[in-house]
C-alpha cells in the first residue's frame, strides 16, 4: 500500500488586502499547487474549510471517555459505601445508601470524564485553536496544498507580504 504525503503551507495574514494579493501571486506562479484557500471574513470559514474543531473534538472525547468511567465509577461508589457502610440517607436503608453511593461515584466520574476528555480535545487539536483564534481576530489565513517541493519555493514567494505566522506541515494518508 503506497503512502501518499501532502504538503500544507498556512499563511496568518493581518489584512484582506495582503491575503489577496498573496492569493494572486501564488496562483500566478508557476508553482505546483493542488488546492489554494483563502480563510477569513467573505471566505470560507474554519468549518468550510475543514479545520478541526476543537470543541467538537473535546466533545468526543468527553463521550468516549464517559462511556466506560461512569459505569466503573458508578461501582466504586457503590462498593465504597458497602465497605464503609456510611449511612447516608437513614430512610434509604442500607441497599438505598449503596445504590447513592454509586450515583456519587458515577457523578464524580462523569465530571472527571468531562474534565478530561474537554483538556485532551483542546490539546490534540494542535495548531487549530490558535488558527481558529487568528480568524475570529480578523486575520485571513491562506493555505497552500501541493507536493512536498513546493513548500521552500511558496515560503520564498509568501514571505514578502510579511504573514504574522508561516507554517508548513506534511499530512501522511
Amino acid at each position: 500500500m503506497k503512502q501518499t504525503v501532502t504538503s500544507y503551507l498556512i499563511a496568518v495574514l493581518d489584512n484582506r488586502i495582503k491575503a489577496e494579493a498573496a492569493y494572486l501571486t501564488l496562483q500566478q506562479s508557476s508553482l505546483p499547487i493542488d488546492q489554494l484557500d483563502i480563510l477569513g471574513r467573505g471566505y470560507k470559514n474554519a468549518d468550510e474549510f475543514g479545520l478541526v474543531n476543537p470543541n467538537h473534538e473535546a466533545r468526543k472525547q468527553v463521550n468516549q471517555l464517559a462511556n466506560w468511567v461512569v459505569i466503573f465509577g458508578f461501582g466504586a461508589g457503590y462498593l465504597f459505601n458497602v465497605l464503609t457502610g456510611i449511612e447516608i440517607i437513614s430512610w434509604l436503608g442500607a441497599i438505598g445508601n449503596h445504590a447513592l453511593g454509586g450515583l456519587f461515584g458515577a457523578a464524580a466520574a462523569a465530571f472527571g470524564a468531562y474534565v478530561t476528555g474537554t483538556l485532551s480535545g483542546w490539546t490534540s487539536s494542535g495548531d487549530a485553536l490558535a488558527y481558529r483564534n487568528r480568524l475570529t481576530a480578523g486575520k485571513y489565513i491562506l493555505i497552500a496544498q501541493g507536493p512536498d517541493r513546493f513548500i521552500q519555493e511558496a515560503t520564498q514567494v509568501l514571505r514578502r507580504y510579511e504573514p504574522e505566522n508561516l507554517q508548513g506541515y506534511i499530512a501522511k494518508s
